[in-house]
């Protein structure tokens, strides 16, 4: 058990607040009683002997509690633990008896009914010996109780830190795959262009630039407000606008109050790059991408939506979707959804759903 901590000023406050209610109850209880049996006892009477009787118990229960976090019942030598509680009861059923009787010749003194401290002593051995042994165990148990509460907390907020730590590391893992990826298709969409285009190419290299110093700065962001993402998809569309030229066309519908909330860092980018690499690129006519944003409810939806030739037979994800989809649920886990579909009339349609959520004030 756990050495005993130093107890703060509220906790004693609640402790003495605890003891005297009970005490207080008592009171009435004896009162009530007295009253009953035709022999009245004054108010004050039964309040000084009942919280007399309460508060040497609470004086008591610090050794008690002391010898509980001690001498566990759940160690391996809880039999040997026994015994010192059983013996340890009965020494608390002494000590009681000999603070109360104390008490009771302080209380008697100078009056016509005074007590010796034998007599008051001899009078609570034969009422309240076995009594005090049952308090004993009750104060024990509450500690007991009181103990594994906290240690059951403990281990609540010790597995919620690794839960936590995994889900970093394992979300650091996806990014450092998908990083690498992005800059390799980046970097094979300009070696295509190079020989077509020099200049386009060189610009397709100024645009990478500003897009790696991005991305290296948020390495440790696992979300940005959406309107950073846009920002960075914006750069990343003129890469591709700029390999495709009229081929491609970019629209975005993005709704304004959607604008602030937080997303996965660099989540649109590759479902942008599968809708350029499977809806746009194996075709030679004209292709459109829609990237839409909208709130429904307390949930964000994301979509990219292709004219493309769609889906046929067995979907197989590549890296980035595959990285995209774990991170999601690594980050919302049951909150999210992501899917990937057939369009409508035609092409692809990649619809993300997330928690709608802000950044702290």
């Amino acid at each position: 058990m756990p050495k005993l901590q130093r107890t703060s000023w509220p906790r004693l406050l609640i402790a003495f607040a605890f003891w005297t209610l009970i005490g207080l109850a008592f009171a009435g209880q004896l009162y009530l009683s007295k009253a009953k049996v035709g022999e009245p006892v004054p108010w004050s009477f039964a309040v000084s002997r009942a919280l007399s009787d309460w508060y040497v118990f609470a004086l008591l229960s610090i050794p008690a509690l002391g010898l509980a976090r001690r001498f566990s019942l759940g160690d391996k030598q809880w039999s040997l633990n026994l015994i010192t509680h059983l013996a340890a009861s009965a020494l608390f059923s002494i000590g009681w008896m000999a603070l109360r009787a104390l008490v009771e010749v302080g209380l008697t003194r100078g009056g016509a009914a005074a007590v010796t401290f034998l007599a008051a002593f001899n009078r609570a051995l034969v009422t309240t010996f076995f009594y005090n042994l049952l308090i004993y165990w009750v104060i024990i148990s509450v500690g007991y109780a009181f103990d594994y509460y906290r240690k059951f907390n403990e281990r609540e907020l010790r597995a919620a830190e690794l839960e936590k730590r995994l889900t970093e590391a394992r979300l650091q893992a996806l990014q450092m795959q998908l990083n690498p990826h992005f800059l390799f298709n980046t970097l094979h969409a300009i070696s295509s262009l190079m020989h077509i285009d020099v200049e386009a190419a060189d610009r397709m290299l100024a645009r990478l630039s500003d897009l790696l110093r991005h991305a290296l700065e948020s390495t440790d962001t696992q979300e940005v407000p959406l309107r950073e993402e846009l920002d960075f998809l914006a750069r990343y569309a003129e890469i591709e606008q700029t390999r495709f030229g009229d081929r491609l066309k970019i629209e975005m519908k993005i709704a304004p109050d959607t604008l602030d909330a937080l997303v996965p860092n660099l989540v649109l980018q590759p479902l942008l790059e599968n809708a350029v690499r499977h809806g746009i690129e194996p075709h030679a006519r004209a292709g459109r991408i829609e990237i839409s944003a909208r709130r429904e409810g307390n949930s964000l939806r994301l979509e990219v939506r292709d004219n493309g030739g769609g889906l046929e037979g067995k979907v197989v994800e590549g890296i980035g979707l595959a990285n995209t989809r774990a991170r999601l649920k690594q980050l919302y886990g049951a909150r999210q959804s992501f899917v990937l579909a057939n369009g409508a009339d035609s092409g692809v349609v990649v619809s993300v759903i997330l928690p709608f959520h802000t950044p702290e004030p």
